[in-house]
């Protein structure tokens, strides 16, 4: 079973900026397009960014403009770059990649925004 690893997670003020990380293997970085979700306790899991092989990206009317989903084909790492953090946003992000009917999901990375 291939895995994604996800790291970046952690506590951050009001405003401030975190950046997450998924690391995939090969195969999955060449042929799944990848995603970001989040979940909280009040809310189900829901998609906040998606980006293809070739880097076309897409995002949660939520987040426009204070998010970006980018990627590094050499090293198999996606990244969520998160701006102008709020309360709003804090939640456990997963990384999730998708190719035809198979799914993979990331153990998922908690962000908490706190002064």
């Amino acid at each position: 079973q291939e895995q994604l690893t996800e790291r970046g997670g952690g506590l951050v003020q009001p405003g401030g900026s975190l950046i997450l990380s998924c690391t995939a293997s090969t195969r999955i970085f060449r042929q799944y397009e990848m995603h970001w979700y989040r979940q909280t306790s009040e809310k189900s899991r829901e998609l906040v960014a998606g980006i293809l092989s070739g880097g076309v990206a897409d995002y949660a009317d939520s987040v426009k403009g204070r998010f970006t989903i980018f990627r590094d084909n050499p090293t198999r790492i996606m990244y969520l770059q998160m701006d102008k953090m709020k309360s709003d946003v804090a939640a456990v992000y997963y990384c999730h990649a998708q190719f035809v009917a198979d799914d993979i999901w990331g153990q998922g990375t908690q962000v908490t925004v706190s002064s």
